[in-house]
């Protein structure tokens, strides 16, 4: 597709993308927005001036995408919007268009429920290396289902937010445990999925009907926090603190030609998680800090997709709602230079990572800068480059006593 609106070459927002967000612009209320190039376009100016065909329009000044997404009108409205930016432009059009540094960027839904899932394959085989040495890497149950967490929703930030250091019960020398800053700050490399329409008992090749679109998330953890809670119940404070993700949702509608076959699954999971479509997704990754890029890798290799993660948190009868997010869980590779966090960079220290500065880390250090960046395609003709933006966020200290 072609358009009249300017956009940058190697740019992750051409037309064939166009992602929802949410903006605000000086003197004006939030409201959602759709982004191309270096500019957004204001959805609701667009209905105001009749460019928009949408049969409730009210859902265009919330300071949320939830009712727009439960409304079911992200494809249609995607549809028109890349029919206007590729015709002849019309003042209506230019009048909604805006820089995107004259905006305001914002988290773009009000999250309900957030689950966290583990289903590298590699980044599962490498933690469990490091803590079971001795034993097999993969517990029993992590080939028969998605092993998940859930979260704490509250605490899920837009991609320019600062991380606080967390504090947490960490043992001292003499194994008495006290409340300290984090000594151990780590990152994780994910994918996260927005539920647009409610459901239960969701089957795999059922997903499209229910998954909006996709961001970056970097779900922070304390390692040293999580090393003494997380026994017999799991994660809680090591990772409740602060999620990040990117603030554009990149709708599945932009993605379907970068869905591809998952690798094989042996053994054959129960009927409940077997699908006949193609959920993977041909997604590159990487992780930059302070701006040097220390890890690239892929989302397809991911054991688990994310069609099967949805039927899993609900084939109880759980159900979902619009704005619910869930993350792959850390996506690593085959290789060293693949693995999506610290601990496994650094193997939990024991190899400290080299910097271009000079300088090493084991884990991060206040006033480190983490961004995350995604896309798909950009390697041909026929496979346009849909990307994700960045998801940023920068450590500071925990707070003084």
């Amino acid at each position: 597709m072609t358009t009249w609106v300017p956009v940058p070459e190697g740019s992750d927002f051409p037309i064939e993308n166009l992602p929802f967000g949410i903006v605000r612009a000086r003197r004006e209320l939030p409201r959602p927005a759709v982004r191309i190039g270096d500019h957004v376009v204001d959805l609701a100016a667009l209905s105001r001036a009749g460019l928009l065909d949408v049969p409730a329009a009210a859902v265009l000044h919330h300071s949320a995408l939830n009712p727009l997404m439960a409304a079911g009108l992200g494809p249609p409205i995607r549809r028109q919007v890349a029919a206007l930016l590729s015709s002849t432009p019309e003042p209506g059009v230019e009048a909604a268009l805006l820089p995107v540094d004259e905006v305001e960027v914002l988290l773009p839904i009000i999250v309900g429920d957030y689950v966290d899932f583990y289903s590298s394959l590699h980044h599962a085989e490498n933690l469990g290396r490091m803590f079971r040495p001795d034993a097999e890497p993969l517990l029993p149950n992590w080939r028969h289902l998605p092993v998940a967490y859930h979260g704490r929703s509250g605490t899920v930030r837009v991609s320019g937010t600062d991380i606080v250091r967390p504090e947490g019960l960490v043992p001292d020398g003499e194994g008495v445990p006290r409340l300290v800053p984090s000594g151990a700050l780590d990152i994780e490399l994910e994918v996260g999925f927005v539920v647009g329409t409610a459901g239960t008992r969701i089957r795999p090749d059922d997903a499209d009907a229910h998954v909006f679109g996709v961001v970056l998330l970097n779900d922070w953890s304390a390692r040293d926090i999580q090393a003494f809670e997380y026994q017999p119940l799991g994660p809680n404070l090591a990772k409740s603190f602060a999620t990040t993700i990117s603030p554009w949702v990149v709708t599945l509608d932009a993605l379907h030609p970068y869905l591809v076959a998952g690798p094989e699954q042996d053994p054959t999971p129960d009927p409940y998680l077997q699908m006949q479509r193609l959920w993977a997704l041909d997604l590159h990754l990487e992780v930059e800090l302070n701006g040097e890029r220390i890890s690239a890798t892929g989302f397809r290799s991911m054991y688990w997709t994310f069609a099967q993660q949805l039927a899993h948190m609900t084939v109880n009868g759980a159900t979902t709602s619009p704005g619910d997010l869930f993350g792959s869980g850390t996506v690593s590779g085959p290789s060293k230079s693949e693995r999506g966090s610290f601990i496994e960079l650094t193997w939990r220290g024991a190899e400290p990572l080299a910097l271009a500065d000079g300088s090493t880390r084991t884990f991060l250090l206040d006033g480190d800068t983490v961004t995350l960046r995604g896309w798909c395609g950009g390697d041909g003709p026929d496979r346009p480059r849909i990307g994700f933006g960045e998801a940023r966020g920068t450590v500071s200290p925990a707070p003084t006593r």
